[in-house]
């Protein structure tokens, strides 16, 4: 009967995660249709075991467990597993690098612990592929388990998840969750996949998320429940699976993908550290310095790495080759560097949501007990083909506001304390979208966009009710940021491709397609098209890895049919590009006290880091690295490259109307904020508000660093005469470009618009270049290697201003520099602001005079070598010069600084009213600087500084 089939498949479940449950009791219930257990215990170490987390389960326990089982209608309505009122309480790992550590030293521990897994998992198996009924055709049986399997309703009502840490709680409660199968317009429907349509799609709805963040005290309880960070945010998420054939095992695509319409989160100032230490603990699991690879030492790393070679290929003998790997190339991507238990755990961890195809063919080979590793190998590279998958995440709107909250005693003198907060700063965001897009071991790529941002001021700050209700401000003031577009302008582009995107392949019934090219990639995702489909702010994140013998890459094949001895071959690749958009971004005094505020809150409570950076070590033993691996590092060396770039920045910086900095700046330095208490006052808003503007075409930032710089310096440093290129690769780049940097006075009015700008500083570009090496005390004896070098360029830059405009940017430095440590509002001289910014379409009868400077073709350039300080530089021309009003309109130029300049003809009127530049291009330079300060090591002393100035041609006139 079906039930001899169906029964053990969910028996095999419930008993494996929950305690003391008798089989022979579930199973009659099963055969009645209904089952309901409650006060469930659930088995933590089989948990852990399985979810291969950084985490130890304190405790987890279900209320309630129901299981409809429709006997009489199995083939066309699901099973349907309730879970009411389900808590699990979490806590990092104490000690787990410890743990790894021991056993990776030891391979028959971890033998011995695998084989206890099988052998765990075996008993399912056999349940599984019990001797078919001969009343049922053995086809049958298989489809109707397929279908049975593939449409189960799994509900959860009240889920709530709990993590301590120090003084953290976070918790989470959601208060239903549903996934079942849906159809093809992503409807509830009973499906299965067919010759015809091998995809399989499950919809999961979540219902009242709520995320709360709170602080416990020394005892363990929590006296003052802050605001939830996130208050009954619903979601749903989309899952498509794609087979090859009916006969898969996995699915060749997995796309999962969740969409939340509106997302509010709330932090006040007591929850911002706690909320920086989950991001930091989450940063540390990433990087792989929790766990499994904390201590990064190069012994575990081999350990590691022999451990997951042994798992692919399924022979312990293989592994030996892995020593012959070049050093440099052990993997210490933490997405890659895991072995494959843990990969397993997670994979069945997530698979537990996915039925797969029964299939019985491996459980029969693994029983029939294959001794031979090759073919195991060619099993396991066959059978376990690494899926695509696709993780997308899409937020239509989302605000992040930051709260101060304070104390507020009630009327009774028995009543407890109560928080009051208030907020003071808003985020808003539109069209955000993080999507994932990997393949095994070879290729990883993340992207995160959003279509437009700007964030607020609220309510007031440390006193100052600057933007309280009752000073009917305009939204305009309040925004003091703003990129990017709005989302009704834009579109849904934030939406394509995903399975929320009608257009996409999955929503019309074709099969999609990946680029899974490193070359194919950067030529598709370009800065040009992050920003047409976003708009604000666009990231995209790429590792591969590739084969130069066999070519692996995303496209062919997996990383598990590389034979051990080609793993040298190997080469990895990690780019990360990072491009905001236009913006406008406006530091006045509400928006930098609010910044700086947050600034003192985080930085409150300081916690203990997760991993410290180790303390160079050097090694007397090294041994000196063969001729084929010098050649191999001289082919090639993988780097981590980093680009940032700013595009059409806009940046207002009026004077201070209120300037309370002197109770925050210490705080931030670490030192004792020893000013008063602050009193609210009132405030009102100044204007006209002059300001100071800045615009910047392109700001451009790159940086590089060696992929495994410990591994290459101790390699490299121990060579004789290392190469130029290899010394290259040895240090950390920096390079950094500005264009079109331009500054311009501007006044703000009471109507709220700019009046026309009065340039200050015209449009100039510049560029700086730094290296840094890296691990220098591997250095100290190679005096010859510089330890820092930087390179700094200037082609041109020109400053004009009149004596008004002079003493209106003297004002509005004096306002931010000299805090007056209350809240009094900086007076302007009218007549000033109306010397400086003239009516629009009037002109001047008298223009005023104008002192201007400019200087051309500068280059400073800096050294440090273990035993001497070097920095030069040379300034191709310097001017300076007075502009008058002359005669019939035109501007008298006022020579009064000139170099390099042929002063042959000085004595003549014609020469004073020429404007000059320098003789050419290959004109000597006016000034060339040399200056050497050497460092006192133990075998250097009395030495010297050089200093070397050279001076052409200066005039000077009074």
């Amino acid at each position: 009967m079906l039930e001899s089939y169906v029964t053990p498949i969910l028996m095999s479940y419930v008993n494996r995660y929950i305690k003391n449950l008798k089989p022979s009791d579930l199973q009659l219930s099963l055969w009645g249709g209904d089952v309901v257990l409650s006060k469930l215990e659930l088995k933590l170490d089989v948990l852990e075991q399985e979810l291969k987390l950084p985490f130890t389960f304190l405790s987890g326990h279900i209320h309630e467990l129901r299981i409809h089982v429709p006997w009489t209608k199995l083939g066309s309505e699901p099973v349907v597993i309730t879970i009411n009122t389900m808590e699990c309480i979490l806590k990092l790992k104490d000690g787990a690098q410890q743990e790894d550590h021991e056993s990776c030293g030891s391979s028959s521990t971890n033998r011995s612990t695998t084989e206890s897994m099988k052998s765990a998992v075996k008993p399912r198996r056999v349940q599984q592929s019990a001797s078919p009924d001969p009343d049922l055709p053995p086809g049958y049986v298989q489809s109707l388990i397929r279908r049975v399997v593939n449409n189960v309703n799994i509900v959860i009502n009240n889920l709530i998840l709990k993590y301590v840490e120090d003084d953290i709680v976070l918790s989470v409660n959601i208060t239903s969750a549903e996934c079942y199968t849906v159809d093809e317009f992503w409807d509830r429907a009973f499906m299965d996949i067919s010759a015809t349509d091998l995809v399989l799609r499950k919809m999961i709805n979540f219902s009242d998320c709520t995320v709360c963040l709170d602080k416990r005290n020394a005892s363990g309880k929590i006296e003052f429940y802050q605001e939830p960070l996130l208050y009954k945010c619903s979601f749903r998420t989309r899952l498509h699976f794609t087979y090859d054939n009916l006969n898969s095992k996995m699915p060749s695509i997995i796309k999962i993908h969740t969409l939340v319409e509106s997302l509010k989160l709330s932090i006040s100032d007591q929850q911002l550290p706690m909320f920086i230490r989950i991001m930091q603990l989450g940063i540390a699991l990433y990087y792989g310095e929790i766990g499994n690879f904390k201590d990064g030492e190069n012994e575990d790393l081999i350990c590691h790495t022999k451990d997951m070679l042994g798992n692919i290929t399924g022979t312990e003998d293989e592994t030996n080759s892995v020593m012959q790997y070049p050093t440099q190339y052990i993997n210490q991507d933490p997405y890659l560097h895991q072995d494959d238990d843990q990969q397993q755990g997670w994979v069945s961890w997530a698979w537990s949501f996915v039925p797969a195809i029964v299939s019985y063919d491996d459980e029969e080979n693994d029983s029939s007990g294959v001794d031979d590793g090759i073919t195991l190998h060619q099993q396991k590279s066959q059978s376990l083909k690494d899926p695509i998958i696709s993780v997308g995440f899409y937020c239509t709107k989302a605000t992040v506001t930051f709260k101060l909250t304070e104390m507020q005693a009630e009327s009774s003198y028995y009543s407890p304390q109560k928080v009051k907060s208030k907020e003071v700063i808003c985020w808003e965001q539109e069209g955000t979208t993080v999507e994932v897009l990997m393949k095994g071991e070879v290729f990883f790529d993340c992207q995160i966009g959003f279509v437009g941002c700007q964030a607020m001021c609220l309510k007031g700050i440390m006193g100052i009710k600057d933007f309280e209700e009752n000073m009917n401000r305009s939204d305009e003031e309040a925004y003091f940021f703003n990129c990017g577009e709005n989302l009704s302008a834009k579109g849904m582009t934030y939406l394509t491709n995903s399975l929320f995107d009608y257009r996409s392949p999955e929503n019309n019934s074709i099969r999609a397609e990946f680029i899974l090219d490193a070359a194919h990639h950067k030529e598709t995702y370009t800065e040009i098209a992050g920003m047409q489909r976003f708009g604000a702010f666009y990231m995209d994140y790429l590792y591969t890895m590739e084969s130069t013998s066999g070519k692996v890459s995303g496209n062919q094949q997996d990383l598990s049919s590389v034979k051990s001895e080609d793993f040298g071959n190997i080469q990895e690749m990690s780019t990360k590009s990072l491009i905001v958009g236009p913006l406008t971004l406006r530091l006045d005094s509400s928006a930098v006290h609010r910044i700086m505020k947050m600034i003192v809150c985080a930085l409150e409570h300081e916690y203990e880091p997760y991993s410290r950076t180790k303390p160079d070590i050097m090694d007397g033993n090294r041994t000196l690295p063969t001729s084929e691996e010098v050649a191999s590092l001289e082919e090639y060396i993988p780097t981590r490259l980093t680009t940032f770039t700013v595009l059409k920045c806009t940046i207002i910086i009026p004077v201070a109307e209120f300037n309370l900095l002197d109770h925050l700046m210490p705080i931030i330095m670490g030192e004792k904020n020893l000013s008063g208490l602050l009193n609210a006052v009132s405030f009102q808003p100044l204007r006209p508000l002059p300001s100071i503007r800045i615009l910047v075409d392109k700001v451009n930032l790159e940086h590089s660093v060696p992929m495994y710089a410990e591994q290459l310096v101790h390699m490299v440093s121990s060579l004789g005469q290392p190469s130029d290129n290899l010394l290259h690769y040895c240090y950390s780049h920096c390079y950094l470009k500005i264009f079109g940097f331009q500054a311009a006075l501007t006044s703000l009015d009471s109507k709220g618009l700019y009046c026309f700008p009065v340039p200050v500083i015209p449009s100039f570009s510049t560029a700086l270049y730094g290296k840094l090496i890296k691990f220098p005390k591997y250095w100290i004896k190679r005096a010859h290697v510089p330890l820092t070098e930087c390179i700094f360029e200037l082609p041109n830059l020109t400053v004009q201003a009149t004596r008004a405009q002079t003493l209106l940017l003297q004002t509005i430095y004096q306002s931010w520099c000299h805090p007056v440590g209350n809240a009094s509002s900086v007076v302007v001289n009218e007549a000033l602001l109306n010397e400086v910014f003239q009516t629009s379409g009037v002109k001047s009868k008298n223009p005023l005079p104008t002192l201007e400077g400019s200087i051309q073709n500068v280059e400073l350039k800096y050294c440090g070598t273990s035993l001497v300080k070097c920095a030069s530089g040379t300034v191709g021309s310097i001017k300076i010069c007075a502009k008058a009003p002359g005669d019939v309109g035109k501007e008298k130029l006022i020579p009064l600084i000139q170099g390099p300049s042929d002063t042959r003809d000085l004595h003549s009127s014609k020469w004073l009213n020429e404007s000059r530049k320098p003789e050419s291009l290959l004109a000597p330079d006016l000034v060339a600087f040399t200056i050497q300060i050497p460092q006192y090591m133990d075998y250097c002393h009395n030495s010297a500084g050089i200093v070397q100035v050279a001076v052409t041609r200066v005039c000077f006139l009074e």
